[in-house]
């Protein structure tokens, strides 16, 4: 019983575990780690960020005048809006699963 004992742990061990093996590779953002992480960030505070650099950038090109770059910032935060809402929705779904 002792040599059986012995045997398994050793024959066991023989193999070691992959959760052990040292990795040095970066993590991967698999489902098993998505399922682990919690969104610490709301939707309002991503939206705000968001309403907030393209306010700042908006005032830099209506200071200069620059109603082209007004033009383009505008039309980039709308986009940028909507990607995000719709990022959100899809982490939302996601939570509730």
């Amino acid at each position: 019983m002792l040599m059986d004992s012995a045997r398994r742990y050793l024959l066991e061990r023989a193999e070691p575990d992959p959760r052990e093996r040292a990795d040095d590779s970066p993590p991967r953002l698999t489902l098993n780690a998505l399922e682990k992480i919690r969104m610490s960030r709301s939707r309002e505070r991503i939206l705000a960020n968001l309403d907030e650099m393209y306010r700042e950038a908006f005032a830099r090109a209506k200071e200069t005048g620059d109603n082209a770059q007004m033009a383009t910032l505008d039309f980039a935060y709308r986009r940028e809006q909507l990607y995000f809402e719709i990022l959100l929705d899809v982490r939302d779904a996601l939570e509730r699963r």
